[in-house]
């Protein structure tokens, strides 16, 4: 269970209306109420509580202390079958997700773009203008002056009329191509803001933060990540002084940082379903003194209060769960010395808020409003209370399941799924054990009245057992017990079938082989692994629609609130999760992606299409990084120019050292393709004298008639 204890703090720069640090509320009403909220969410949390033990300790192949195993059972194997499982589907996810190190997040305009210009075209009479400032047909000769392709004039593109007027464009689509240059200003505004969000989470290394989430979702049911929230980060950055001499400076800017929360410590509303029915969400967090003291230096926290908390001592209180988890029977000895901190997101009653020495914005005036708030609590102490600080106000956690429980909070995991398999694998496999001992060996029948007393009975090889004189027959005799360990393997495979089944990870899936005859053709193992990932798509949807797509949304938010220094990455924009477009195999996608290209080449239907786009995503299920290789439409387009230009300049060449040569081709004119019998002529067009009239082109000088003499 991960604790940050920067976890959910704003930047100093905020304009967030806050507490103050000279109020005396040790024991307000307010702190009273979120405590109170706290203990209403964990009496309603125990019964997930005790899915996510047993789901855990399946994973970790642990039996409680609940299970009884009978005097005649030595076998205490535990078959780790769930942790198999578990590790399958979160590889298959990771490599999904972020198979070419990037978060599958896209950014579109929307059909019809507010706020922004769809198109924007340059007039013929703006052109001319600027006629005297070109050198040639290539561009400007240099004046200075910068045309940015997301420029529009007109007042709807945010205020930036006046930094693009100059440029000539205007408003709407060009009615004619050839003569109108048209640029796509909303198009261009999110490829920046798509950009500006994969860069943001790659500073933060989000990837790795979004691991963890996935692990636990795939374990726990659930992955909740948290944020982005505003940190301040350095930046490596070195200069020359006066003396020419090279010094660090570095940089300091603010920067949106996600981070990922455990399921053991949030604390939902009971009657919450989804996060966005929630009321509030309690984040539980685990300090030692110097994490509490960190504290101090944070934005909005108090110092009194803090201090105060520290003199006070440690407060926190172990939970049942925690022995088990951590494998420590005496787990409270560790927590001993820690501070129990209660964060707290949702509504609160104005009332209170005010009572607690909040101020008021001027547009909340009913009294029987409520706000939302942000609250550090600690042992009745608030250390941090600010009003929410997003515009719009938000909860900052993503909540995602792996798989939807409609009528809880909390989802179900792989664990959860195969727990009955897993319980009947596990018996069967101590009881096949526990045979396989006892038909391995003899079992010894001996009647000790023919032998002579006080002898030890154990048995080992060369044993001399003592007859008593006089006596005859067999004293001793040998037992061999029935081998049933086939049978019990019988059902072990059985339920470990029925283990891929309610999970939808077949075993050939993480390598085990031998399961269907189809795997042993490389087009049946094809087929199969196409299967297994169907089975995964829904989970795949709900990493879309629950994580990847609300923080895309989130940092445009962010973006649009804090991020004052890219202006063109404003407009109205459409966040878009791809996660399942990865769904397919890269084989099957790149096979289909091509197949499609060649039937998209017909003259008919190639201006319909979007090479660009088709150019991108064969790259992608190459696993390609397409913004490595691939170039932008305007940068294509130039490149198309100077190659035409090379081509044309070498078919001139060529053309030249032809000349003169048509009576040595039998009167075919150079350049001419002599075997092109379709009279398309290979790209190339016959350079020479124009025949006159009544001469052909392909007719021998002084042509005779067939059998004449001279």
């Amino acid at each position: 269970m991960p604790h940050d204890n920067n976890s959910g703090l704003t930047s100093e720069s905020d304009k967030v209306t806050s507490l103050s640090d000279t109020e005396d509320d040790s024991y307000s009403n307010l702190g009273s109420l979120i405590e109170s909220r706290l203990k209403e969410s964990e009496q309603a949390r125990l019964y997930d509580e005790k899915r996510w033990l047993r789901s855990y300790r399946n994973y970790r192949g642990i039996y409680g202390s609940d299970m009884a195993f009978r005097d005649s059972e030595k076998s205490k194997v535990f078959v780790k079958v769930t942790k198999t499982k578990v590790l399958a589907s979160y590889g298959q996810l990771i490599e999904v997700l972020f198979s070419q190190g990037k978060f599958p997040i896209g950014i579109h305009p929307t059909t019809d773009p507010l706020g922004i210009a769809k198109y924007a075209h340059i007039k013929p009479d703006n052109l001319k203008r600027q006629d005297a400032r070109m050198e040639d047909i290539y561009g400007f000769e240099g004046d200075g002056r910068e045309i940015s392709p997301g420029a529009t004039a007109d007042e709807i593109f945010n205020g930036l009329k006046e930094k693009y007027a100059k440029g000539g464009f205007e408003e709407g689509p060009a009615p004619d191509l050839k003569t109108m240059p048209q640029i796509g200003p909303a198009e261009e505004a999110a490829r920046n803001m798509e950009k500006l969000i994969h860069d943001q989470l790659e500073e933060s290394h989000a990837i790795s933060v979004m691991r963890h989430v996935l692990f636990e979702m795939c374990l726990l049911g659930t992955g909740i990540l948290k944020g982005p929230f505003n940190y301040e980060q350095q930046e490596h950055k070195w200069k020359q002084n006066e003396k020419g001499e090279r010094e660090y400076s570095p940089i300091t800017k603010l920067v949106p940082r996600v981070e990922a929360v455990s399921c053991w410590d949030l604390y939902p509303d009971p009657d919450a379903v989804t996060i966005e029915d929630a009321d509030y969400v309690i984040q539980r967090h685990i300090f030692n003194r110097t994490q509490i003291r960190d504290l101090i230096n944070r934005p909005f926290f108090r110092k009194s209060a803090i201090l105060d908390l520290l003199e006070g001592g440690p407060n926190y209180e172990t939970r049942s769960y925690e022995t088990a988890l951590f494998d420590r029977e005496n787990q409270e000895e560790f927590n001993k010395n820690r501070f129990e901190v209660l964060e707290y997101w949702g509504t609160m009653d104005k009332a209170l808020v005010e009572e607690a020495g909040i101020e008021m914005p001027d547009d909340i005036s009913d009294e029987l409003d409520e706000v939302q708030i942000n609250a550090w609590i600690s042992n009745g102490q608030i250390l941090r209370l600010v009003l929410n600080p997003f515009t719009p106000a938000r909860n900052p956690f993503m909540v995602c399941p792996y798989e939807i429980n409609p009528y809880q909070f909390f989802g179900v995991g792989i664990p959860e799924n195969m727990d009955d398999a897993q319980t009947i694998m596990n018996g069967h496999a101590r009881m096949a054990i526990d045979n396989l001992a006892l038909a391995g060996n003899l079992v010894f029948d001996i009647d000790e009245t023919m032998l002579v007393p006080g002898q030890d009975m154990s048995v080992f090889p060369g044993k001399i057992f003592r007859r008593q004189s006089g006596q005859t027959g067999q004293a001793l005799h040998g037992l061999k017990f029935p081998n049933t360990a086939p049978e019990n393997m019988q059902i072990f495979d059985r339920f470990r079938q029925l283990a891929d089944e309610s999970t939808g990870i077949p075993s050939y899936s993480h390598g085990q082989t031998g399961i269907q005859s189809t795997t042993r053709t490389a087009s049946g193992m094809s087929m199969l692994m196409g299967a297994a990932a169907l089975n995964i798509k829904t989970v795949i949807k709900n990493v879309d629609d629950y994580l990847l797509k609300p923080l895309g949304e989130t940092l445009f938010h962010w973006n649009m609130q804090f991020n004052k220094e890219v202006p063109e990455i404003q407009g109205d924009l459409n966040i878009k999760a791809q996660g399942t477009t990865s769904l397919m195999t890269k084989e099957v996608r790149s096979q289909r992606l091509m197949t499609f290209m060649q039937v998209a080449s017909n003259q008919f239907l190639a201006p319909f299409v979007k090479w660009h786009s088709i150019i991108k995503e064969i790259a992608k299920s190459m696993d390609i990084d397409p913004e490595q290789l691939v170039n932008d439409p305007e940068k294509a387009a130039i490149f198309m120019k100077m190659m035409g230009d090379m081509n044309g300049n070498q078919q001139t060449q060529s053309v030249n050292q032809q000349q003169g040569g048509m009576a040595n081709t039998g009167g075919v004119p150079a350049g001419a393709n002599n075997q092109d019998t379709q009279g398309s002529g290979g790209g190339n067009i016959g350079v020479g004298t124009p025949q006159t009239p009544g001469q052909g082109g392909n007719v021998a000088p002084n042509p005779q008639p067939t059998g004449a003499t001279e």
